[in-house]
């Protein structure tokens, strides 16, 4: 019997939402495709016709959150400066994804690191663009020009080494975690503006 794109999104939907809660209630090691697959109904190998590994789940769970950080940025009212703006930026995503913190590690290491770029693609790729793209578009709101691939570069660094240190931030709400995005955040903007010309 011939499926659905309907029903394919559907089954795909248990799986994620059956891998959320199997992942906060076991943890991430503990679970695996089989319990996924297992708690969606259906069988183990079908699992795979979707998703390559849990590893791949986790990105989708990401890439979620990230979204949902995203329109609840550009919701927000505009007017701070490009370092408040960044800053505005990344906590959001941080709370977002927050109760992905304890099994993160496989995203940073898969999808996010910039030693990944050879392997990106689908969903993993995607988030790196779509964070990028509204980084770029903040830049060019504060009347700054487009901004260097390399420069690009140097910034996600910076990111994905705040997500990998607030992944295993002890700090009282993570604390240090914000002090680390904020010195990168201005150490960033400091380079745009001086390769501006514009005061800071």
């Amino acid at each position: 019997m011939r499926i659905t794109a309907a029903e394919k999104q559907a089954t795909r939907g248990r799986i994620v939402d059956s891998a959320r809660e199997l992942f906060r209630t076991r943890g991430f090691d503990a679970t695996t495709t089989r319990d996924i697959a297992r708690a969606a109904g259906i069988a183990a190998g079908t699992l795979f016709n979707y998703f390559d590994s849990k590893e791949a789940v986790v990105v989708t769970l990401a890439a979620e959150g990230l979204a949902r950080a995203r329109a609840e940025f550009t919701d927000r009212d505009a007017g701070g400066s490009l370092e408040e703006d960044l800053f505005a930026l990344i906590s959001a995503e941080l709370r977002q994804i927050k109760p992905l913190r304890k099994f993160i590690a496989p995203v940073l290491e898969t999808a996010l690191s910039p030693l990944a770029c050879a392997d990106r693609a689908g969903n993993h790729e995607a988030l790196r663009v779509d964070h990028l793209e509204l980084v770029a578009e903040i830049a060019r709101r504060h009347d700054l020009a487009e901004i260097p691939p390399m420069a690009l570069e140097a910034y996600w660094a910076l990111y994905t080494g705040v997500l990998a240190f607030w992944a295993s931030d002890k700090s009282s709400k993570q604390e240090d975690t914000l002090a680390l995005l904020d010195q990168s955040i201005n150490m960033f903007a400091g380079w745009l503006n001086s390769a501006a010309g514009t005061p800071r």
